[in-house]
Order: C-alpha cells, then structure tokens, then sequence
C-alpha cells in the first residue's frame, strides 16, 4: 500500500519586525533634541558675547559698539562666564557628534572668554594702580545702585515753589575732627534723574570719613530753561553746607563741589565762575569758591554737546539753555566749563572712560590741558574699556577705580 505523503507543513511565517513604538523611539529623538538644544544655546551665547566684545574693542562699530562698552566694559568677568557656558555646550556637541558646529562654537567661545578676562585683567591693573581695594564681591554682586539711604535729607533753598533737597551721607563723628565734604549733583542731561543716583557713591565715601551732600537741582523742561537756575541753586547748596557744617561735623574751608556728566558740567562751570567773579548768589550771600573741584565724565563745552548729539546730548542742551547755539550763543558760553578756563581756578579732578561717546575723552583731555597751561592744578584719569556713566554698575571695576581716585583727590585737598 503506498504510503500516503503528508503534505509539507507550512513553513512559518517571517516574522515582521518588531513596531517601534513611541516608547521605543523616545531614547533617540530626546537625545537627539538635547544635543540640537544644547548646540543652539550655545550658539546663541557665542554670538551674544562675541557681538558684546567686538562692541568693546571696537566701539566704532555701529549698533554693538554702544551697547558692547557698556556690558563689556562693566560685566567683563560675567561675559567671560557665559562665553565659558557657551563653550561648554559646544564642546558637549562635538562629543556628540555634531563636529563642524562643535568646534566651530568651541572656538569663538574660546577668543569670547579671553577677550573678556583681557578686559577684566586691564582694567584689575588700573584699579591697582589707582590704589583701590578691589572687592571681586562686589564685581560679581552689586551690578547696579546699592540698595542703601542717606543719614538724613533736608531742604537747602525753595525756588519757583520749589523745596530742593539734599541727601547728607555723614562719616561717623570722632574720627581725626571734622571731615572733608563735597557736594555732589547727579546726572541726566540737565533735565531728568535725581539725587537717589548718587546713594552708592555717597555711602561709600563717607565710610571713609569724606562727608557727602548729593543735591537736587532745577530741572529743565519744555519751555523752562534752567541754564541760569540750576547754577544758582548749587551755590546755594554750596553756602547752606558751609553754613551748617558745624551741625555735620563738616570743615567749611574743606568743602568741594563736583558732579557726574551734566552735573559736573554745572558744577565745574559754576565753581570757575565763582572764581572769576562771573556769578553772583541771586539770593543771599554769594558764597567763597569751593577747595576743588570734580567732574566725572562732564560735558565741558555745551555748544559741543549740542553739535555731537550723541545720545540725546542736543536736546539737553536745548533743554537747558532754551534754544540752539545760534539763537543763544552766550548762554552756551557762561555755562561751558572751558569758557572760564583762567589762572588760580581751584584744583581739579577729571575723571572719563576711554569708550565714552557723551563727553568725549579727548574734549576732556583738552580741557585739563588748558587748566595745566593756566597754572591750575588739575589730575585727568582715563579709565580703560569704560563707557559713559560707568560708575552705575556699583561694583564694576572702573566704578570702584574712580571711587578710590575721589576718595584720594579729596581727601588730598584737603590737607
């Protein structure tokens, strides 16, 4: 009997690769998002630093060369972090695969950090030299005003209706009899800002035993020019100190006059009038010439100002003497600093970063060179990679220069 053949069995089915499901594919697409992610942050932190440093370098530069001296210049060693965050993360994606975008970004970074703790290590050695005891604290900390107030606030004049005010930060009493002074205005273009912006300067100095009175002056407005107002008001503050320098513990034959951009302007023109006879107290008794004088990155020329216009500087000075030069050029004139440039003025400070756009560091180099030529005691510092107003960032190297070089030029004074 033939043998009945068994069919073949089937052979088995192939078998379909396993679905891929979202569980199993999460591992690669997260990693793959992370390194993408990583690789633009750091992209973002490289351009962002290296656009702040060529900016710093180079302040010529449209657009970054404003903003680049000013974090630059006052944030070195926070740039330097974060050009170092971004190089990390650049070199996280050349480990991970992303080679050309890797090294790429661990190079710019890399010239980013050094640029920026080149800067830091400049202006570290300026701060040596100038004496100061740099507080790397403060560097890293105080980025801007500190938070801290005044002994006391009084009026010195009312004017116009008008209560003007002054914030007296005193030295504590006992130390070596009564204190040096200096009477400080703000900044702000003649037309804005107050006193408050002097708070971190006047704390710290009178530490030290230099007592400081930062006063409110007439602002001007449309349509109110203060150009022969706010001089007025500041030899009223100048005498009501002087006046009350026994109730502060304040020596009157000690007292200083000073300010910050069109502070010091005003008050660098208004000290030099007073000794030339220029000015009269309108109301009260003309008081007798400041011991120095002080001007932190001023305006020395206001006709200059107005022909650079330079971050609003045309319009303060419109503001502030009501018009252009060409309709009141004598206004322009009895408010300039270098227009009373004579013999016998009263020692000077000048004090200016070497970016500043606002006033210029060859106006103000030119300015202590006609008070040299004259005879006149007068100490120009330039302090490097700096930008206008760069004692705002309370804790920047240049800020704690330039405290250290006030310190030392009153304190000298007064002796």
């Amino acid at each position: 009997m033939p043998r009945r053949r068994c069919p073949a069995a089937p052979p088995p089915p192939a078998l379909a690769p396993a679905a891929r499901t979202p569980a199993t594919r999460a591992p690669g697409g997260f990693k793959k998002t992370i390194r993408v992610a990583a690789a633009l942050t750091g992209s973002l932190l490289a351009l962002l630093t290296t656009a702040i440093m060529l900016g710093a370098y180079f302040p010529a530069l449209p657009k970054i060369g404003v903003i680049g001296p000013v974090l630059g210049g006052q944030y070195p060693f926070h740039m330097a972090f974060l050009a170092v965050a971004g190089g990390v993360l650049g070199a996280l994606a050349l480990r991970w695969g992303l080679r050309r975008w890797g090294r790429v970004l661990t190079v710019v970074t890399a010239l980013s950090t050094v640029a920026a703790l080149v800067i830091g290590g400049v202006q570290l050695t300026a701060a040596r030299e100038a004496g100061a005891e740099v507080s790397f604290g403060d560097v890293l900390g105080e980025l801007a005003y500190p938070d801290t107030r005044p002994d006391t606030t009084a009026t010195y004049a009312v004017r116009d209706g008008e209560p003007l005010r002054v914030d007296a930060y005193l030295p504590v009493r006992g130390r070596g009899g009564a204190a040096p002074a200096v009477v400080l205005a703000h900044a702000g273009g003649f037309h804005t800002f107050d006193k408050s912006d002097l708070r971190g300067t006047g704390r710290w100095l009178a530490d030290r035993g230099v007592a400081v009175f930062a006063v409110d002056y007439r602002l001007a407005a449309p349509g109110r020019p203060t150009w022969d107002k706010a001089p007025q008001d500041l030899l009223s503050a100048l005498g009501w100190v002087r006046e009350h320098a026994g109730r502060y513990g304040v020596d009157a034959s000690r007292v200083s006059l000073g300010g910050m951009s069109a502070g010091g302007t005003l008050a660098m023109s208004t000290a030099y009038r007073l000794r030339n006879g220029t000015i009269r107290a309108a109301d009260g008794r003309t008081p007798a010439p400041p011991a120095s004088v002080v001007g932190f990155y001023p305006g020395t020329d206001v006709r200059r100002m107005w022909e650079d216009d330079v971050a609003g500087t045309r319009r303060g000075a419109e503001l502030f003497t009501g018009g252009t030069p060409a309709r009141f050029p004598e206004r322009y004139r009895e408010v300039s600093p270098a227009a009373e440039v004579r013999a016998g003025l009263p020692r000077t400070l000048l004090v200016v970063g070497d970016r500043d756009r606002s006033a210029r560091p060859e106006t103000v180099r030119e300015l202590g060179e006609a008070l040299r030529a004259e005879g006149v005691d007068t100490e120009v510092r330039e302090l490097p990679f700096a930008e206008h107003a760069f004692d705002d960032a309370y804790g920047s190297l240049t800020s704690q220069t330039s405290r250290r070089l006030l310190l030392d030029f009153l304190t000298r004074a007064g002796r």
